[in-house]
C-alpha cells in the first residue's frame, strides 16, 4: 500500500513539473514570440519620475539603432541593491535569468545626434508614463508624420527616404495597394488631413495633371481637357491639361485597353457622359444604340429563349463587367430587362 502511494505521489509531483515547464514554453509552441513582459517584472508607470538616460543609459551615446538602447544590469545597480538576493523575485521570474530583448530595426537614426540637438525622449516616444512595459503603447514608435515636423526640406533637414530607411521596398502605405486605389486618390487627396506632400512633391501630381489648378475638391470632368481632343478645351476656362495619361494617338488604340482592362477608364471619366461624346447614339445614351462593338454584329449574338442565349450570353458568363462598362445606366441595367424579365 505504501509502494502503491509513493508511485502515486511521484506521478502527481512528475506531472506538475512538465505542467508548469510547458506554461513556460506555452509561447513558444503556439509560435508566439517572446516578449520582455515574459523575462522582467517591470513598469513604465512606476518609474516614471526617472529620467529616460537613467535607464537607457546606452542611448546617449548611440549613432546607430543596431547598438545596445535597452538597459542592462549595471544600469539597474544605479538604484537597486542586484546584490540582495532575498529580493530578486521582484523584478526576475524564478530561473529567467535572460537580457531584454531589443527588436530589430529596418530604420537608420542617431539618437545620440538628436540628443545633442535638444531633442527629448518624450518628444518622440509617448505614452510610456501610462503602461508597463514599451509595446504596450501605441506611440512608443513615432509615426513618420513626426519625424515630417522636422525632415520636411523646409528645416534644411533632408527629407529624402533613404536618409532614414535600409530598405524603401516597403513605404508603400497601405491605401495604396489598393486595386482601385487609383480611381479613389482624388479622394484621399482632398481631405483635410492629407497628408500627401510628406512624400510626394507637386512633381508627383504633375506627371499627369498638368495644369494650372492642380487637385482641389471639385475635380469635374470639364476641369480636364486633352489637347489632341481640340473639342473638349473650352476657352476662357482654368483647365487640368492631361497629357501625360494617355499617348497622343490613345483615341485609336484605347479599346486594347478596355478589353485588356490595363487600365480602369471610370479612373478619370464618367463611362456614360464621356463615351458617349464619341459612340453617340439617339437619345445620347450609348447602351441603346450607337457605335456596336464587332461581336454586337454576329446573327448568333442574340438567341431566343430556350436555346443558349447566343454569343451574349457567352460574353455576359466570361465578363459581366465588360457589359455593364456600357449597358448598365446608373444601375438600373434597363437592357438587360428588356429580355430577362425576373419570374413571378
Amino acid at each position: 500500500m505504501k509502494v502503491k502511494n509513493y508511485y502515486f505521489s511521484f506521478g502527481i509531483i512528475s506531472l506538475l513539473f512538465l505542467f508548469i515547464t510547458a506554461s513556460q514554453s506555452l509561447p513558444n509552441l503556439l509560435g508566439e514570440k517572446k516578449t520582455n513582459k515574459d523575462i522582467i517584472k517591470f513598469s513604465h508607470r512606476i518609474h516614471e519620475s526617472v529620467d529616460c538616460e537613467s535607464c537607457h543609459s546606452g542611448v546617449t551615446e548611440a549613432t546607430s539603432l543596431s547598438m545596445r538602447l535597452l538597459p542592462v544590469k549595471d544600469d539597474c545597480a544605479s538604484c537597486h541593491d542586484v546584490n540582495d538576493t532575498d529580493g530578486c523575485n521582484t523584478c526576475h521570474y524564478e530561473n529567467v535569468q535572460e537580457p531584454l530583448i531589443q527588436k530589430k530595426s529596418e530604420l537608420i537614426f542617431n539618437h545620440k545626434s538628436h540628443l545633442e540637438q535638444g531633442k527629448k525622449c518624450v518628444d518622440c516616444h509617448k505614452g510610456l508614463t501610462e503602461v508597463d512595459y514599451s509595446f504596450e503603447s501605441a506611440l512608443v514608435n513615432p509615426k513618420m508624420e513626426n519625424c515630417y515636423t522636422c525632415h520636411n526640406d523646409k528645416k534644411n533637414v533632408t527629407n529624402a527616404c533613404e536618409a532614414c530607411h535600409i530598405t524603401t521596398a516597403n513605404l508603400i502605405p497601405a491605401d495604396h495597394q489598393k486595386t482601385d486605389f487609383v480611381k479613389f486618390h482624388k479622394f484621399l487627396a482632398s481631405k483635410p488631413n492629407a497628408n500627401c506632400v510628406m512624400c510626394h512633391d507637386n512633381n508627383s501630381c504633375e506627371s499627369c495633371h498638368v495644369g494650372t489648378k492642380v487637385l482641389n475638391e471639385s475635380n469635374a470632368p470639364n476641369d480636364f481637357y486633352q489637347p489632341f481632343v481640340p473639342d473638349n478645351f473650352i476657352d476662357g476656362t482654368k483647365q487640368q491639361q492631361v497629357t501625360r495619361v494617355h499617348d497622343l494617338n490613345y483615341r485609336f488604340t484605347h479599346g486594347m485597353d478596355l478589353k485588356g482592362k490595363n487600365a480602369q477608364c471610370q479612373t478619370c471619366h464618367e463611362i456614360e457622359t464621356f463615351c458617349v461624346n464619341c459612340h453617340s447614339a439617339t437619345g445620347g445614351d450609348i447602351s441603346l444604340g450607337g457605335a456596336l462593338p464587332s461581336s454586337h454584329l454576329s446573327p448568333n449574338f442574340v438567341k431566343f429563349p430556350g436555346t443558349d442565349g447566343g454569343e451574349h450570353a457567352k460574353l455576359a458568363r466570361r465578363d459581366i463587367e465588360r457589359c455593364i462598362s456600357c449597358h448598365d445606366v446608373q444601375g438600373q441595367d434597363p437592357v438587360c430587362i428588356t429580355c430577362h424579365i425576373p419570374k413571378k
